[in-house]
């Protein structure tokens, strides 16, 4: 399924649901980057995950929660969660800062350049605070596991496995994909290492689309 087949039927505006949300990456890091379509297209940019329960929904999609965490989060809303709705808005920012930061390193990586100082920092931070918050059970190989209590537990859940990827041999696999706007980020998994497209069938369709409009001009 494409961008365009997201909204499909809905009307101008619409927002796929949690569902409907392709998760392309090959990583729940690279598909949390790529909740946003058209990225790097201001004209087109849209946000294809909003609020507490589609980001619960699409964490369970993503296996960063369990189908059980998932629904326990979805429950009634706790007493401490009633007595303070700022929470939530906090919570909610704090995910969204830490998606910008990854989109910069990413960003980063794909150009080979240097990894910038303030959102490396955003990370970095991000990752010893969810490393605080974890537990490492003496299971082999080992692996820093969050404890999931609150919604606040996925930008922990999602910093851990940053840290796992970009640390590990799968890093050197993290492309961007060359379509002009997308900047969604994908592992190239392929045998020759040159995969450019998020999807052959949305931007590679496109760039063919491309290419032969301009063979074709007279």
């Amino acid at each position: 399924m494409n961008r365009a087949q997201d909204t499909a039927g809905r009307g101008p505006g619409a927002r796929p649901t949690h569902a409907e949300v392709t998760l392309i990456g090959g990583h729940p890091v690279l598909d949390f980057a790529n909740t946003v379509a058209w990225r790097t297209d201001p004209g087109r940019r849209a946000a294809r995950v909003e609020g507490v329960e589609a980001w619960i929904r699409w964490a369970g999609r993503a296996e960063l929660f369990t189908a059980e965490e998932a629904t326990v989060l979805l429950g009634p809303a706790s007493p401490d969660e009633r007595a303070d709705p700022s929470r939530t808005s906090y919570e909610l920012a704090a995910l969204e800062t830490l998606r910008s930061a990854l989109w910069d390193v990413l960003d980063a990586l794909a150009d080979n350049s240097r990894l910038p100082d303030g959102p490396w920092g955003i990370l970095r931070r991000s990752i010893v605070t969810a490393r605080q918050q974890a537990d490492l059970p003496a299971v082999l190989p080992l692996r820093w596991q969050v404890r999931v209590t609150g919604f606040a537990d996925l930008a922990h859940a999602l910093a851990l496995r940053a840290d796992e990827l970009l640390a590990g041999p799968l890093v050197r696999r993290i492309r961007r994909c060359e379509g002009p706007g997308c900047g969604w980020f994908f592992l190239d998994r392929s045998r020759s290492g040159t995969r450019r497209w998020c999807s052959s069938g949305d931007c590679g369709n496109r760039d063919r689309a491309r290419r032969h409009y301009h063979r074709s001009r007279p």
